[in-house]
C-alpha cells in the first residue's frame, strides 16, 4: 500500500461519527464528576468513536495510564485535581491523544485525522496533550501543564 493510499484512507476516516454516549459520558465527567477519566476508541467497522473505558472517581492517574493500550492509539479525557500555590483546590480537564510509537501507521493516521473533529464534540476541554510515549504524559507533565 502506498503512502498516498494510506493518506486518502485516513482522510476518509475523519468522517467517523461520534457515538452519543461519548458526549453524554463527557458531560457526566465535566458537570457531575461521575468519572475520573474516559478512554475513547475508534471502531473502524462501525465507523464511529465509542467509549471504551470509564474510570471511577477514586481511580488514580496510574490506573488511568495503565488502561491505555501500549500498541494502539486512543483518545482520553482525564479530570485532574490539584492544589494551587495559593492553596486553592482546582481541577483541569485534559484531552490526551495517545499515539504510541509502536502502533501501526494506519492506526496513527486515522486517530490524527479525526482528532480535531472529535475534540470539538467535547465542549469543556481545557488542556490538550499529545503523547507517543508514557513519559510524555507522566504525572509531572500533567501537574506542570495544569498550573
Amino acid at each position: 500500500m502506498t503512502s498516498m493510499m494510506i493518506l486518502v484512507e485516513a482522510n476518509a476516516a475523519s468522517g467517523f461519527a461520534v457515538h452519543d454516549d461519548c458526549k453524554l459520558k463527557f458531560l457526566d465527567l465535566k458537570a457531575k464528576r461521575t468519572y475520573r477519566f474516559i478512554v475513547f476508541k475508534i471502531e473502524e467497522k462501525q465507523k464511529q468513536v465509542i467509549v471504551e473505558k470509564l474510570g471511577e472517581p477514586a481511580q488514580s492517574y496510574e490506573e488511568f495510564t495503565a488502561s491505555l493500550p501500549a500498541d494502539e492509539c486512543r483518545y482520553a479525557v482525564y479530570d485532574f485535581d490539584f492544589v494551587t500555590a495559593e492553596n486553592c483546590q482546582k481541577s483541569r480537564i485534559f484531552f490526551i491523544a495517545w499515539s504510541p510509537d509502536i502502533s501501526k501507521v494506519r492506526n496513527k493516521m486515522i486517530y490524527a485525522s479525526s482528532k480535531d473533529r472529535f475534540k470539538r464534540e467535547l465542549d469543556g476541554i481545557q488542556i490538550e496533550l499529545q503523547a507517543t510515549d508514557p513519559t510524555e504524559m507522566d504525572l509531572d507533565v500533567i501537574r506542570s501543564r495544569a498550573s
